[in-house]
């Protein structure tokens, strides 16, 4: 009688979500099985582990000896189901971005694995990069081997989300209580052109149910009409919008705001506008507040706050932070506030040919300085080969900290680090082993650096991960852990095979400060 009452059938409610019937599936599964000897589910689970940690890899191979390739979700699981193979002895090549599998006596790194319907076995990979690889943030299927098989999941949208199959690179802030995410052009499953005018979402911090960053982000979107993640940006002509420097400030009377600065693209390389935008809270959407005309550009890339002689500023980095402004709104969205971190005389323009170098009894000058031009690392490597200033006199000169070799930046993500009690950046390298898919991690006493040495703590084979942001919001153990995402992507990295699902969008990784392999 107490197995007939167990067995009984469970009534959903049609008010109940989503998320619920996920919970809910392994109990029905397993209830299920009270009554019949077939398996619960007609797939071959195969979960990847982190032999250090034991937590399931995202973003792994498994490709048969007839190149059906497999690619394990954020819970590092695969669903197998191949009407030829099940039940046989199958051999899986087993590769992942910055992790090995281990190889057998023919130099082949895979395993043979005897799959059948409602079978499971665990595989352990070694990880190589410093950093750890946690999760999808964004694009279709995120769990989708997971609901496959009945495992429980994190997040409450795990297969598709506002409609987003890929989204290219993410800000976030805090804002009247809230995380606020911001991606760029946003790809939908309906049709090959998705929308180009900036995508927004929100989610909550852990005190308010969020989720915890170890688990996942919950994001909830701005979607239009027909549900699919709609323009943040929706004024003006439809070219690609894209804006940065994302910062909340206070104005004059003590409000929040948060302002941007957008640029209107014609192309990848060719800016047709550019404004400095602020959030409107009634309709949830930037507005442009000044224009900015002829060679009126602050600044561009990542933001991030730092007192200097006692006076709050908000530097920007690309990926070195060589211009800054006083905290705060109007001088913010004021182009002549702005300060750039300079070896050229006040109110010099730059010119590679001849310089208006600042020189005290022929040693250089490098201090922050207004009406004149920033020395970016383009800059400076011109100025280099034309002779104008010398090797010892560069500001910009990182290097593997093992090696010795030279590292160019692409872009970087700057904060202060309360564990190490040092300036930390990340920072995307140009040109490295892949074009774009190498990152770094160094140290400095101060924002402005020198950033001298460097770490790589994640590597890519042939694949792009760029526009790597840290986000300090997620910060734990007194600044020891950190967590920090990029795009994930072929573009610009040559690869003509495009990872399913995966491919376009923002992949979130850790990193463990205390890790001996960061000492310089």
């Amino acid at each position: 009688m107490a197995a007939r009452e167990s067995a009984r059938p469970i009534s959903l409610d049609k008010s109940m979500t989503s998320r619920s019937l996920f919970i809910l599936f392994p109990i029905l599964t397993a209830l299920a099985t009270l009554h019949s000897a077939e398996p619960a589910h007609p797939y071959f689970a195969i979960t990847v582990i982190d032999e250090q940690t034991g937590r399931g890899v995202p973003l792994v191979e498994l490709r048969t000896v007839s190149e059906i390739r497999y690619v394990t979700d954020s819970n590092g699981v695969i669903a197998f189901l191949e009407p030829g193979l099940m039940g046989r002895d199958v051999y899986f090549a087993i590769s992942s971005h910055g992790y090995t599998f281990p190889k057998d006596g023919f130099g082949f790194a895979g395993k043979i694995l005897r799959v059948k319907a409602g079978g499971a076995v665990t595989l352990k990979i070694q990880r190589n990069n410093i950093a750890e690889r946690l999760y999808r943030i964004t694009g279709e299927g995120i769990y989708r081997d997971s609901i496959l098989i009945g495992k429980l999941v994190p997040v409450r949208e795990p297969l598709l989300n506002a409609q987003v199959s890929g989204q290219d690179s993410t800000l976030m802030v805090e804002y009247k209580g809230k995380y606020h995410w911001f991606f760029g052009d946003t790809n939908k499953p309906g049709y090959p052109l998705g929308h180009y005018g900036m995508s927004g979402a929100t989610s909550q911090k852990i005190e308010n149910g969020g989720l915890n960053p170890d688990k996942g982000v919950d994001l909830t979107y701005f979607v239009d009409a027909a549900g699919f993640s709609r323009p943040m940006c929706p004024w003006g002509e439809p070219n690609m919008k894209w804006i940065d420097r994302v910062t909340v400030l206070r104005d004059k009377s003590g409000a929040e705001r948060m302002v941007a600065r957008c640029a209107r693209m014609k192309s990848l390389d060719e800016v047709r506008e550019r404004t400095f935008v602020v959030y409107d809270d009634a309709s949830n959407t930037f507005k442009s507040v000044t224009p900015l005309e002829g060679d009126d550009e602050p600044a561009t890339g990542q933001s991030f706050p730092a007192k200097s002689d006692g006076v709050d500023y908000i530097y920007f980095a690309m990926p070195y932070p060589t211009v800054r402004v006083k905290a705060d709104y109007e001088s913010y969205i004021n182009p002549a506030e702005y300060e750039f971190f300079s070896c050229l005389k006040d109110g010099g323009a730059y010119s590679k040919n001849d310089p208006a170098l600042d020189r005290d009894g022929g040693k250089l000058i490098w201090k922050w300085r207004k009406n004149t031009a920033p020395i970016t690392l383009a800059r400076q490597k011109e100025l280099l080969d034309a002779g104008g200033i010398k090797a010892s006199e560069a500001w910009f000169k990182l290097s593997d900290a093992g090696s010795g070799k030279s590292i160019y930046g692409s872009s970087g993500t700057i904060q202060f680090n309360a564990y190490r009690k040092r300036w930390i950046m990340l920072l995307n390298e140009r040109l490295g082993t892949s074009m774009l898919g190498e990152v770094w991690y160094s140290e400095s006493d101060s924002p402005e650096g020198p950033w001298e040495k460097a770490r790589k703590i994640v590597t890519h084979d042939k694949y792009s991960f760029y526009n790597v942001i840290h986000h300090p919001q997620f910060d734990q153990d007194g600044g020891k852990i950190i967590y920090f995402e990029g795009t994930y992507t072929v573009t610009f990295s040559g690869n003509t095979t495009p990872t399913p699902r995966y491919e376009y969008n923002q992949m979130m990784y850790r990193l463990d400060l205390s890790d001996p392999r960061l000492k310089f």
